[in-house]
């Protein structure tokens, strides 16, 4: 109470205690000159009758002086909080004033904690776009510079060098697919087609898609028993296979030579859960939270050779979040990966 009283009422208290004290001086300095007498009673109620009055004059002019300035503050910046210390204002009302204050002191802190980390990530993302385009453009710029220099007479080298070309204009009509794709489902522009569909039998479909990629490097794909009835779920059937295929493919360019991936589904009353596991070199501690993100590669060298737009799984996060689901990746580095997603049944 005595700290509360301190915080509402000591500067009021103060300066109510000081005017009493000069004024009833002043008081006994006339009524000595100008009657050679002092009413002691009289003293003491007039010094009682002003502190009170200036106690109350005070308290009140300053609370209304500092809600209206802090309110206009509040509106100044935007803030829901103006109309409600208007409503709240009164006599006695500078703990609450308070607690607004330092709610809004600490929002904005939040607010701007999360402005610079996304200046950070816009940083990062600019330029990690800037390199994925750049190799592609000059690979192609490379090759025609060189057959525009003479190399275009020599029907072989001018063949191998227009197949070079072409595949650097695909990886730059692949990432910029990619870039439209994620701009859709941030901008909830890209409308999803739900409908029923087994999930067994799309991820089949999705094995034997990729069983070629697959052989290459020797991965085998399978699931991790023989799942006998259909299990259905409601989602984009579209999307939800380019959200296999991305996680799928990523086992194969960065799993173990030789290696495999198993794919399990599990049902969790409403929810079914989708779960790719392989026997790849995993992902650092330090990388895992980050593998979401655009253009973010674990190794770089080697994602480098593999190819690819580097959004593969940043897509899926998108796909998935769009779903209003969840995507999840456990990892231990020299083990192998696991990601899991959730999707909603269909009854």
């Amino acid at each position: 109470m005595k700290k509360k009283f301190k915080k509402s009422y000591g500067f009021s208290f103060g300066s109510a205690l000081m005017l009493t004290f000069f004024t009833t001086i002043m008081l006994i300095i006339l009524m000595y000159f100008f009657y050679d007498t002092i009413h002691v009673d009289f003293v003491v109620e007039f010094a009682i009758l002003i502190f009170l009055s200036s106690f109350v004059i005070i308290q009140y002019r300053v609370e209304r002086l500092i809600f209206n300035r802090i309110g206009r503050i509040f509106e100044a910046v935007g803030s829901s909080n103006s109309s409600e210390i208007k409503k709240d204002q009164g006599p006695s009302d500078m703990e609450s004033l308070s607690r607004e204050v330092q709610k809004f002191a600490d929002e904005k802190r939040q607010e701007v904690d999360v402005l610079n980390e996304r200046e950070k990530y816009r940083r990062e993302f600019l330029g990690n776009i800037s390199h994925e385009l750049k190799t592609p453009l000059f690979t192609v710029q490379g090759y025609i510079l060189t057959l525009l220099d003479g190399a275009i007479k020599d029907k072989e080298v001018r063949t191998k060098y227009l197949e070079r070309a072409g595949k650097g204009v695909e990886r730059l009509i692949y990432i910029t697919k990619d870039l439209e794709l994620i701009a859709g489902l941030e901008s909830e522009e890209l409308k999803l087609n739900y409908s029923h569909f087994d999930m067994v039998n799309l991820i089949q479909n999705v094995f034997d898609l990729l069983e070629m990629k697959a052989k290459k490097r020797n991965v085998k794909l399978h699931f991790d028993k023989s799942y006998d009835f259909p299990v259905w779920v409601n989602a984009d059937q579209e999307r939800i296979e380019q959200v296999l295929i991305n996680i799928l493919v990523n086992a194969i360019k960065y799993g173990k030579q030789d290696g495999w991936a198993i794919v399990s589904i599990q049902t969790e009353g409403n929810k079914v859960k989708v779960i790719f596991k392989d026997n790849g070199e995993g992902i650092k501690p330090e990388s895992l939270p980050r593998v979401f993100e655009r253009f973010y590669r674990v190794d770089q060298s080697r994602s480098r050779e593999q190819g690819g737009s580097g959004l593969g799984l940043s897509i899926v996060k998108h796909i998935i979040e769009a779903h209003h689901e969840t995507v999840t990746a456990q990892s231990e580095f020299g083990k192998g990966s696991t990601f899991t997603i959730s999707l909603q049944k269909s009854n």
